[in-house]
Formats: structure tokens, sequence, C-alpha cells
């Protein structure tokens, strides 16, 4: 607002919405006496519109590409154009501007390109980075060069926005929901058994992906970019023993899953499309036939041109908008009561107001749940007072309806004498606010009514509170949306992020609620949906690390398969538990302090048991490598002769799981591409006695993850293998060995040299050369040697140390 003063002329807002709309309006006049205007005319020096006032079209124009948009507006917004043409100099400020990537955008861009004096901003909380090359050009042709621009974390660290954290709450289907699901999957199990059937089809399922990827041209790397959801899930297959690992691929912590119903889908829709549609065998002709009928079932359609996956499947519907999500919401504002007393301010966001019972009927599913009104009538127990607001309707029980009445007397008593309360149909514990009033009119008074706690639960609809809707008391966000977009989680988690003036230690939760159908092959839906709502999304952890993705909620958590069933109520018990420690959340951000505004890529390594000695070995403030190790002929070292019992405990002793990384980061620098080594490595151990590691310098971060995670990871069809011969115990005998030059190794544990390393000469020798620095030398195998083939036979599926690793990206 102070900038738009200070350019002493005129201004136009544009927005998304009326509430925004009267938001806008509302603060000018907080910080200028002047009056702000809603009206077409432009004649105030501030004036806020929507974008609908602009794009109206005249369904009688001409339409085609030839023709303008401007050309095919309705006479209103013609008007509207000739009106921003008139103004002279002036500022046109483009609110939510992530809206305007679609036809909005287009014509604004028409719009302006006839207006050279006025000045553009747009404002956007949507970050740049997930815009498409469309999306981007036109970003490009609006504004140019994007001014200003800063992370969630880094709007917490100043102190702009409030300390956060995101937590989940996960359910399963009730029992009308489970036996549904139970129907629906029961014929794709018994079709499951038939695709891997090598007679089933006359190019079975098997056959052809043993053709498809297993003669694929060596560029798998160049595949995976162009096709990268089909490698996956070729790598998925491979994982699971039906494929053998194509030529130039690797294994990673994405494809060390099972199958999913998204793998089924891509596989299936390329044996279809690819092979089975162009027979007139009778054979493939019944196989598509079995899909058609077995498909749906878990979600999917099958027709002879491939499979498909709808917008949302019948599964996905079920597991989105099941019963216990509703239960689960109630659950979570008592627990959150709990925590804040007569400060609780909840916002329940819902995708509809209202079920659809005929929509369920026309699925063949269970009846629908997930409303606004359901989500109200799971409160009426409740001791919380709450209010139903959506762009249609405010309702709540009768007594809180009597108190906003009350309230809205107070602010605007000429709207409540036009005002009364009704009961509603099919809600019998709840009266509806009708009268001469839009939600242009409610909305502020409701949102005040709930800010000074009127109520203290809102629920609604996201078209109303999932954007642009402000209230700065918000202390907690229940998000039952299904909208999983960047844009979408961003804006919706904003709500409850604003600063509380008169709350200076507010901070914010933000609760997913999501169902898994353990049992069903496609029960993991709303799981999945649960990690694309979180993909990219920086959040603070137990740990104090803010990080990307799922983690952030629970350290435990996969993007890639939901916790077991026995984890659920474990899980949840300790989200109730993290709810009470807002004072250590808020000190996990670290407000104030100093910050690079930079992610990169850390690997955590799990210990799959109690944390051994291997794991709790703490990282050498500078890396130095045993001055006495282990070889494949026996000890090496400078000296080891002179000093045989301390060579003897020099080679006993564990370097720890630090070792490992300085391994790939010394062979990443005598390969050229780090120069810092072993140095450059971060290390942290969490609280569960896991290792985070990164590098200092975030440009090679990403190679050196994915290398440390293919060593640690369990052998699978590697290239080369290389062996990290085990030093007998540090006894008297042992020295008297080293002395007289006889100690030999007592064992060996191979490890998969990575991918980075094994494809090439110069890295291969890179890597045994840093080996041999840190672990003894050791040769390389070639897995297609005498040596490689044995040892592969008497490591295959072993992984080299009791860890699972992760990927994830980490915020500093």
């Amino acid at each position: 607002m102070e900038f738009l003063r200070e350019l002493e002329q005129p201004a136009v807002v544009f927005c998304p919405n009326t509430a925004i709309q009267g938001q806008w309006a509302r603060t000018w006049e907080r910080y200028d006496s002047r009056p702000a205007s809603t009206a077409r005319d432009l004649g105030a020096p501030f004036t806020a519109l929507t974008y609908q006032s602009l794009a109206s079209f005249d369904s009688d124009e001409l339409s085609g590409d030839e023709v303008r948009l401007v050309d095919r507006l309705h006479e209103n917004g013609k008007a509207l154009v000739s009106a921003l043409h008139a103004a002279g100099p002036v500022t046109v400020v483009l609110d939510e501007c992530h809206h305007l990537l679609e036809t909005w955008g287009a014509l604004l861009a028409e719009v302006l390109a006839q207006m050279p004096e006025a000045q553009v901003l747009g404002l956007t909380a949507t970050p740049p980075s997930t815009l498409s090359r469309r999306q981007a050009a036109q970003v490009e042709e609006l504004f140019g060069d994007i001014v200003y621009t800063a992370s969630i974390p880094a709007a917490v660290r100043e102190g702009d926005l409030a300390p956060f954290v995101e937590l989940a709450w996960l359910t399963t289907p009730d029992a009308d929901e489970e036996w549904w699901l139970d129907d629906s999957s029961r014929r794709f199990a018994e079709l499951t058994t038939e695709l891997l059937d090598p007679d089933y089809g006359t190019t079975s399922l098997l056959m052809w992906c043993d053709r498809r990827f297993g003669e694929h041209p060596a560029d798998w790397n160049g595949f995976a970019r162009e096709e990268p959801e089909l490698a996956r899930s070729a790598l998925r297959l491979v994982h699971a023993g039906l494929l053998a690992l194509p030529d130039g691929a690797r294994l990673t912590e994405e494809h060390r899953v099972p199958l999913s119903t998204d793998d089924w889908a891509v596989l299936l829709d390329d044996w279809v499309g690819g092979c089975l549609r162009h027979s007139d065998d009778p054979i493939d002709e019944a196989v598509i036939d079995d899909l058609r009928a077995a498909l749906p079932g878990i979600g999917l359609q099958a027709s002879r041109r491939g499979v498909s996956r709808p917008a949302q499947s019948r599964v996905d519907r079920v597991l989105s908008r099941s019963v216990s999500k509703m239960r689960a919401a109630a659950e979570i504002v008592g627990i959150e009561r709990v925590a804040l007393g007569d400060r609780l301010r909840a916002v329940v966001v819902c995708d509809f107001e209202r079920a659809s019972a005929t929509s369920a009927e026309s699925l063949g599913a269970p009846a629908e749940h997930g409303s606004a009104f359901e989500v109200m009538a799971g409160l009426a127990e409740s001791p919380v007072e709450a209010v139903l607001m959506t762009g249609r309707t405010v309702a709540a029980r009768p007594a809180v309806v009597e108190r906003l009445q009350d309230y809205i007397t107070t602010r605007q008593p000429e709207i409540a004498d036009r005002l009364e309360a009704r009961e509603i149909e099919g809600a019998s514990d709840l009266v509806e606010l009708v009268g001469s009033w839009t939600s242009r009119r409610w909305v502020p008074l409701v949102t005040d009514f709930f800010g000074e706690g009127g109520c203290q639960v809102l629920v609604g609809t996201r078209a109303l509170l999932g954007e642009g809707w402000d209230a700065q008391q918000v202390t907690t966000l229940i998000d039952l949306s299904t909208a999983s977009t960047s844009s979408a989680v961003i804006q919706t988690r904003g709500r409850a992020l604003r600063i509380d003036p008169a709350w200076s230690r507010k901070v914010a939760l933000t609760w997913s609620v999501v169902c898994v159908a353990h049992d069903h092959p496609g029960g993991d839906s709303d799981w999945r949906r649960f990690v694309r709502k979180h993909d990219g999304y920086f959040g603070v952890d137990d740990d104090g690390q803010i990080v990307s993705g799922v983690p952030h909620v629970d350290s435990r958590f996969s993007p890639y398969t939901p916790p077991e069933l026995g984890e659920l109520a474990t899980i949840n018990d300790a989200m109730a538990v993290r709810a009470q420690e807002r004072e250590v959340i808020a000190g996990r951000w670290r407000v104030g302090e100093p910050y690079e505004d930079r992610s990169r890529t850390v690997l955590r390594v799990v210990p799959d048991r109690e944390v051994s000695v291997l794991m709790a070995d703490p990282p050498r403030a500078v890396p130095v490598p045993p001055w006495a190790r282990m070889g494949e002929q026996g000890i090496e070292g400078e000296g080891v002769r002179r000093r045989p019992w301390r060579a003897a405990r020099e080679t006993a002793r564990e370097v720890g799981m630090v070792g490992h990384a300085y391994v790939v980061a010394d062979a990443l620098a005598l390969a050229g591409l780090y120069e810092p080594g072993a140095s450059g490595v971060e290390v942290l151990i969490d609280a569960m006695g896991a290792y985070r590691f990164s590098l200092r310098d975030e440009s090679e971060d990403g190679i050196f993850a994915q290398a440390l995670e293919e060593l640690l990871a369990p052998i699978s069809v590697p290239r080369y293998l290389v062996a990290r011969q085990l030093a007998p115990p540090a006894d008297v005998g042992t020295g008297w060995a080293v002395l007289f030059g006889r100690a030999r190794p007592i064992g060996r544990t191979w490890y998969a040299v990575p991918g980075e390393f094994a494809r090439r000469r110069d890295r291969r020798e890179a890597f045994a050369q840093s080996w041999a620095r840190w672990f003894g030398r050791s040769t390389l195998y070639a897995v297609d040697s005498p040596e490689g083939e044995a040892a592969l036979a008497a490591s295959a599926g072993l992984a080299p140390a009791a860890v699972h690793t992760l990927v994830r990206s980490a915020w500093s």
C-alpha cells in the first residue's frame, strides 16, 4: 500500500474473487483517508476489481483464433478496457497472478499492450519453479523479470510469517467402505496372477517388458527423461524380480518399493497400446476384455487403445471422502482445543458444501462424505463453537447464529435488520442465516466474528477459504481438500501463516487427514495425494531441520509407501503430542537467525535396528583416513611393521558410516567433479541416531547423495562390485601377524560401485583410489567376470550395512 501511495497515480487492483476485493478496499482505507472504490469507472484514486469484471465475454461475438479476446468482451468489459486506456499513467496490480496463466492472462496481455505508460505489479505466493514452459513465457510477457522472490522458510526466519509445523492424521476406511474396496479388488487380485503367466496373451506382459526394456538402446537416461513414469515403473518391476535391469539403469529409493496402481497402469498401457492392440488374435482380444472388467476395481479403465486413469477413480473418491476423515477432523479440533484453549481459531477446508448421493450411486460406490455440512455434523458433540461459511451459506447452531446476529447488529445494523435464521433441511441441529446479503457482505463480518472469538472453528470450502481469504488469528488449518497442485497447496496453507499482531507467540499447525486402505492395490491413492501436496514444500522437522516432502511431517514417512497399518495409532499419538509443543516448534525455526535461502540435497541414513557402533561413531572435525587399513593382501600403511600392535588396533577401529561418505566425496574429487573432497562433507546425527549427509557446495550435492545411496543400498544388479576387507580383532596374536607380514582379512563385505563411477574407466580408478585411502586396497570386479559373478551370487539382495537411505532436499 505504501508503494501505491508513493507513486501518486491512480491504482487499479485485479483479484480473483469478491472476498479478496473487499480485503484490498478495507486495507487501502486503513492506509489512506481517501475512500477506495469497487466501481468500473475508475474514478477513485484506488479501485479494487475482480478479474471476472473484465473477463466477461459476449456469446454473440465472433470466435476463433483470428479474433482478439478484447473484441469478444461483453459491453461492460469493453467499457472497463476503455476506462483503463483513458486513465493515463496508472498502476495495475494483479493479485494472485498465477490465475493469469490461462484465459485471463491472454486477455490482460492484449489490454496491457495498449497501455505503455502503465506500471504492472504481479503478486502471488506460487513459486516460479512450478510454472510450465508456456506459463513461464506468459509471465515474461506480462511482467518481465521477477523483481523479488522469497521462500516460505525465509519469510518465517525473517519474522514475516508465523512459525508452523505440518502434521498428519492417518485413518482407514470404515466398515462399509472397506467391504466395497475388498469386493472391487478381488478380481484384480485374480488378474494379477494371470498377468504374470507367460501364456497370458500371444505376447505376455513380462515377455513384452523383456523386449521393450531389455532390448532398449544403451541411453537409458535419455529414455527416462522422455518417459519418466514408464522408466520408473519398469525399474520397480526389476526390484520385484520380474525384469532384468536394463543397461545403464540404476535402482534408487523410489524404485525399491512394491508396484503401485500407477505402475500397473503405465506398464499395462504400454503393453496394450504397443502390443495387444495391433493383434487380431482372439486370445489377445480376450485379454483386453479381462482388463476392461477387472481394472475399474482399482480405478483404471482399459480399451483397445490402452489403459488410462480417470481424473478421480472410484477408489480414490471413496478414500478421499471417507467418513473416517470427517471423524478425524472433530478429533483434531479436540486436540487443538486442549493445546490452545480459548485461543483456538481452526479452519477446516473441504472441497464442497454438500455431498452428492446420486453421484455415489451412479458409480456403484458407498455414500460420499467430505462435505462442509458433514464436518459440522461431526462437531455436534464438541464443546467448541463452529460456523459454516461458503460462497452460498452461513450456518451454525441456533445459539451461535443468534450471537452472530447480535454481532452484525453492532457492526452493520442496516444488514442485520434484513436477516433471519431458517432451518436447514437434512441438518436439524443447524440453522442458516438468510436475507438480503451476499458473500461479499458476509465474508468480512463472519471472518471478524471468528477472529474476535465469536466461534473457534470456521468450516468452509477451498473455493472461498483456500485462497486470498485473510484472518490473522488462524492457529490451525485442517485440510480435507483434494487439490494437490503446488499453487493450491501453498495458497491453502498460507491461510494459517499470517502473523497475528495480538499474539506474537503464534505458531500455526496444518493437519492433513489421510485415509489408507492397506489391503487394496489402489489403497494408497490418498497417501500419494498427501505426498504430492508436500512435494517441494518445506517445513521444520523434529530435529530443527527444514526439509521438503513428507519427512518434515514425520521423518519415518516415505514418499513411496504409506506406513504399515500397525503404525497408524502410534503415529497419530505422536502427532497429538507434537500439537502441544508449539513453543518447541517456534524454537526450531530459529526466527531472526542468519540464513542463505538455498536448498541442497541431503541423504538420510537410518539404522534398521537399534543404533550400532557403526552408526553411532561420530564424524571427525577434519576428515583424516586411518593410517593403517586392511587391504586384500594384508594390513597397509606407512610404518605398520614398525608399530605392529598399534597398526592392529588402528585397522580394527571402525571408521563409522561417515567413512562411506568420505569415500564418495574423495572419489568425486579425484574424478574432477568436486574439489573439496571429504572436507566438504557436512554431517548431522539426528535424535534417532540417523546420519544426514550433504555437501557444503550444493552444485554437486545431488551426485554425491545418489552415489552414497547406491553404495549403501542392497546389491541388485550393479556393473562392478568392491569388497571391504574385514580386519581381525586387535589382540596380541594379530600384532605378531602384522610384524611378520602375515595379517590377512577374516572376511569381506561386498558393495555395489555407484553408477557415477562404474560407467567410466577413469572414474572407476578414482573410486578405487579413494576406497584404498579409507578402507584399504580392493579390486573392482565387473559382474560379468568370473570373480564378479561369484561375488554377485554371494551378495545379491544383501545390504552392506543394516541401514536404509532416504534422499531429501533441505533448506538453509
